[in-house]
């Protein structure tokens, strides 16, 4: 299975990015429906740890620890079952809206789908 690529929402559409999959619980502003091709608002982390965490990258190691276990829930586990089949149908591309790119949840999500295996 592929690893799925990653993309801030607000960038323009790529050839190379296949399923475009919008892993954030809001829908961000501004961005029409057809820049994206799937939503997997159960995916994201909870609306408690979007909150403690935004912008406050000095708790990255706990955030992602928190959103595993997340991950482990079962709204989260059947939003991961569809982003496994897009993963095993081709190329995905995990969109997000936080201006950090380095620590947010598509992030985290992409590092926990690699640890997984």
């Amino acid at each position: 299975m592929t690893q799925p690529s990653l993309k801030r929402v607000y960038e323009p559409r790529a050839e190379t990015d296949g399923t475009r999959i919008l892993v954030d619980r809001l829908w961000p502003r501004g961005v029409s429906k057809d820049r994206i091709d799937l939503w997997l608002k159960d995916i994201a982390p909870s609306d408690d740890l979007r909150r403690q965490f935004h912008g406050q990258p000095e708790h990255w190691d706990t955030f992602r620890a928190a959103y595993a276990a997340e991950l482990g829930a079962a709204p989260a586990r059947a939003a991961l079952e569809v982003l496994d089949e897009r993963l095993a149908a081709g190329p995905v591309t995990l969109l997000y809206a936080a201006r950090d790119e380095e620590h947010n949840n598509a992030v985290a999500l992409k590092l926990w789908l690699a640890e997984r295996g």
